[in-house]
This record gives structure tokens, sequence and C-alpha cells, in this order.
């Protein structure tokens, strides 16, 4: 089966699954990779590969743009402490953990087992975003877990290299080798915020076209593969250039850009996800089928022990570093700017929400075909990827509700501020204006403005008559065209009319999609 009709099939799959996800209510990636394992299985299942290399530029770089852009420097900042306990120290404590198993359970060379543990160590961007859009969870909460999940990384793919370097060229490769890996991520970093300015010196000569919105994917996979060749750190790179772009272009670009860029980015991001779900699925049969078959049983069981290995320690360390802060509250909260004490039912919950993902499984099929115990080490990441994605996916609903941690509602509470600042900003500006049908308009915001106090998005009586009105035009727009009365050109530009008007009248959450 060619490549082009096996991803309509797993297209065809993922809409069913996508279906039964959200009736079931359990977050997508879980039941998608779950389903992908099974189908493996099956004789007749599309035998999948994909480069490595194109794998993570392909589905991560623009999971990551899309995640990064709405995450600003300053949240990261606000942030520093916890980012710091999960990006970094929990990061190595993990890939220490994990390599001493390695080297006791399954006897791998200390670099091996150091790999393996840099492979497993990091939560995935793309996995974890997924997953925890499907809850409503403290907005503080999910800053720090998708703030993590951008940068551990980075610290991880850092330590994967030296480690790799260490095994292939035995000796002293930490005099050569250490200070390059230590500029990657500033580097990075540099490089990246100087493709975003770039960015903004193109995207003007090419607003209100549908060229802008390549020229956006072109700059997030040219800025990864170019941080690549140069020996940097990709992902920084693409974090960086996505805070450039979240910061300056908004206001350089137009409503009609913004609504095709990020309608077009949401459908991309979502379309990559799926099939980078189900193709880690897919890669059961071809992980058993080069292990060793009287050795399966014994590599299976070491990889069971990795799964729990990263699961335990994140735990344990989470709820250490919620225990040490709560303890010594006063000492933090005087000496530790910006810091927040964390609630023990928080702390179990960002525990739990350590879902790998493509980076693992595709940072695991890059280690040389040569590469000690590369089989194990394999099987071990792609246990961890599958069972992080199944067993906390989908026991994460249950564990909110157990933990009753409550619907945050600081989003919405601000939205309703700000707009109302905005419509008193916009009455006060037209005070002197005495224009023709001037009434009208502030009497609409000053209404709207009333309804502002504790909702998001104000449901007035004047946008319930303007959707009824739409409805009618609606409705005669299209007789007009079953009557052969107009062209099929005047209806779609008339149709583009009302549902940009529709949608500036409906309730936000009524214009939102699900998967």
């Amino acid at each position: 089966m060619s490549l082009f009709e096996s991803t309509l099939v797993l297209l065809a799959i993922a809409v069913v699954l996508l279906q039964m996800a959200r009736r079931l209510r359990v977050p997508y990636p879980a039941l998608l990779a779950l389903v992908g394992g099974c189908v493996a299985a099956l004789p007749f299942a599309p035998q999948l590969h994909i480069e490595p290399r194109l794998a993570l530029a392909l589905f991560v770089a623009p999971a990551v743009m899309d995640s990064a852009f709405d995450i600003p420097p300053r949240e990261l900042l606000r942030n520093w402490l916890p980012l710091v306990s999960l990006a970094i120290i929990l990061v190595l404590l993990t890939a220490a953990a994990v390599a001493l198993a390695g080297a006791w359970v399954a006897h791998l060379p200390l670099a091996a087992a150091i790999a393996l543990g840099a492979i497993v160590a990091p939560p995935d961007a793309a996995a974890a975003s997924a997953v925890l859009r499907e809850f409503d969870l403290p907005r503080r909460t999910m800053g720090v877990l998708q703030g993590e999940s951008l940068l551990n990384d980075a610290v991880a793919l850092l330590l994967f290299g030296i480690a790799v370097s260490a095994a292939a060229t035995p000796g002293d490769p930490w005099g050569h080798l250490v200070p390059r890996l230590l500029v990657a991520v500033p580097g990075g970093a540099l490089f990246g915020a100087l493709c975003g300015f770039l960015s903004l010196r193109i995207m003007p000569r090419l607003a209100e076209t549908l060229s802008a919105v390549l020229t956006q994917f072109l700059m997030t996979f040219g800025t990864w593969l170019g941080a690549e060749r140069l020996g940097l750190s990709p992902i920084m790179a693409v974090v960086a250039l996505a805070a450039v772009t979240a910061r300056y272009a908004p206001s350089r670009t137009s409503a009609r850009s913004r609504l095709n860029s990020y309608a077009v980015w949401g459908v991309a991001v979502f379309v990559l996800n799926v099939l980078a779900f189900l193709l880690m699925g897919l890669q059961a049969r071809s992980i058993l089928t080069q292990l060793a078959q009287n050795a399966l049983k014994q590599d299976l069981t070491f990889a069971g022990i990795v799964l729990l290995v990263v699961i335990g320690v994140r735990l344990a360390w989470v709820m250490l570093y919620g225990l040490v802060l709560r303890r010594f509250r006063r000492f933090f909260e005087q000496r530790v700017l910006g810091v927040a004490i964390p609630k023990a039912r928080i702390g179990v919950l960002v525990s739990w929400c350590g879902m790998r993902g493509l980076v693992t499984l595709a940072t695991a099929f890059a280690l040389p075909s040569q590469f000690p115990g590369r089989d194990v080490i394999v099987l071990s990441a792609f246990t961890v990827v599958l069972g992080t994605l199944i067993v906390q996916g989908f026991t994460m609903r249950p564990l909110i509700a157990l933990l009753r941690i409550a619907p945050d509602a600081s989003l919405d509470q601000e939205v309703a501020a700000t707009r109302r600042g905005m419509l008193e900003a916009a009455l006060a500006d037209l005070e002197d204006v005495t224009a023709e049908g001037i009434a009208g308009l502030r009497a609409e915001l000053t209404a709207e403005r009333n309804a502002s106090v504790d909702r998001a998005r104000p449901d007035t009586g004047y946008d319930r008559s303007r959707m009824r009105a739409i409805r009618a035009a609606r409705r005669f727009l299209f007789e007009r065209r079953q009557q052969g009365q107009i062209f099929d050109d005047t209806y779609h530009r008339l149709e583009d009319e009302l549902d940009r008007a529709e949608l500036q009248a409906a309730r936000l959450d009524s214009t939102l999609l699900e998967g």
C-alpha cells in the first residue's frame, strides 16, 4: 500500500477514534496510541517507517511553535523556580535513575545507559499540549507544565549528545564536546530570535495573501533545520522564534490575516498530532521483530521497569518539591521573588502529567545502528511513550475528579474585565461624535459593557436579535441560489460576510471546534 493510501487510511481511522475519545471523555492521544499499537499486531497492518530527523522536524517543530506562541517569556520567568525544578533537576534525576537501572538490570554500558535515561527523561511538548487541552486546569499549573515540556528537551538532548559521543569515541570526548553542547541552548535561542526578526521584516510584504501563511510554515521548519545544521538546539530556536513572533507580529498584521493564519495552524497542528500518535502505535511490530526471541521476555521486563522508574521518580520529586516549599513557606515567600506554594493536590496532578511522545521515540530511533543495546533502548523508549500516554492519559480525568480540582475561571474573569475596559475606551472615544446612527452604536456598546460583568463573552439582547436577523438573511440568500437568481460566486461572497457577522454576534464558546 502506498504512503498516500496508508495516510488516508490512518486519517479515516483517526476520525472514528476521535469521536470515540470525545464520547468516552478521554484524551485522544492515549486512544490513538493504544489503537495504533493494536492495529500493528494485525498481519495486514501497513508498514510505515519515517526517518527520525524528519519525524522531529515534521511533527515536533509545528507543535512546539504552536505551544510556545501562547507562552510569553515573562510567564516562563514568573515560574522560574518550578521550571528549574522540572525542566532541569527532574530531567537529570530521571536520567540518572534510568541509567542506574540500565546498568544494573540490563547490564548496559554506562554511556548507553545514560543515553537511555536522556531519551526517556523529558515529557513531550506535543503530547502534553494535546492531553492537557482537554481539561480546564488552573492557569499557572498549565503554564508550568507547558513551559516544562518546551524547555526540558534541550537539557535531555544535551545529555543525549554527550552520551552518544562518549559511546562512539571511547576515551575523553568531554574536552571538545562539552563546550560545543553548552553553546547549543543559548545559541539556538539567539538563532531563533534572529529568524523571528527576519520574519517580521518579510511578513508585512505578504500581508493579505495566502503566501503569508505558507511563509510562516517555511520559517518554522527553516528555523528548526537551520539550527540543527549549525549544531544548535532546534527546540530552543523554535521557542525563541515563537516568542518574537507572538510579541510583535499581531500588531503588524490585519484581522483577516490573523483569522486565516490561526485557522490553518490549528488544523495543521491537529492533523500532524493525530498522525504522530497513530504512527507511534504502529511502530510496535518493527520494534518487536528486531529483538531476539529468546531475550524478548527479559527485554520486556526491563522496559516495564524503566516505565515504573520514570513515573516513580517524577511522582517522588514533585511531591518532595511541594513538601519542602510548604514546610519552609515563610522562607520562600520572603526570599524567593514570585514563588507560588503549590497545594498537595496540585502536586499530585503535576506528578501525573508526564506523558512522553514523539521526541522520545524519534530520539531512540536516531541512535546509530551499531550503538550498544540499541534494540532494548528502542523497546524501552516505546514502552515509556505508550505506557505514559495510555496509563496517565486514560486516568487523567478520574484523577482530576478525585482530587476535586475546581475549574479555573480566572481566564474568563480577566477576559470580561479587559473587554469591559475596551468597551469603555470605545465609548469615551465616541463621546464627541455626532454622525448619523451613532446613537445606535452607543446603545449597542453600552449594552455589551453592562453585560460584561462576569462573562467572557456577553450574550446581549442585541446579539440575539442580530443572530435572528442573520438567520433570516441566510435563508433569503439560500433561496435565491436555489432558484437560480444569483450565481455561486455571488452566493459565496455574501455567505462569507454572513459568517463573519455570525461569529461576531455568537458566544465565544459556541464558535470553538472540537476534535
